[in-house]
């Protein structure tokens, strides 16, 4: 259960890092609203899993999913730069995270 939780912590992550770039500065309403909201639960999720999960493995699982995240959500919606070598960066964080969870004993 603990995983579930970080998961969804590291795709909060994500979605309050989208829309605080949407937030324009945090100058639109509904836009910050989201970040506040995503980023208190992502947080409070990421917390409920350190319960059981050891720091290592939480706090770089939560950062890897919302880097990885927000890459793609930079390249697929923000039109932001797809090069090779930030392909191959997000796909070195993501052996990263499996690392981590293959190397965890919870």
């Amino acid at each position: 259960m603990a995983w579930v939780l970080l998961i969804s912590a590291g795709l909060l992550e994500t979605v309050w890092a989208f829309y605080m770039k949407k937030s324009d500065g945090f100058t639109l309403l509904w836009p910050t609203v989201i970040t506040a909201v995503t980023m208190f639960a992502s947080i409070a999720l990421l917390s409920l899993s350190m319960k059981t999960l050891p720091l290592n493995s939480a706090y770089v699982v939560w950062t890897g999913i919302g880097s990885v995240g927000a890459f793609i959500i930079g390249v697929a919606i923000l039109g932001e730069e797809a090069t090779a070598m930030r392909f191959l960066a997000a796909v070195l964080i993501v052996g990263g995270i499996v690392l981590m969870k293959v190397s965890s004993s919870d």
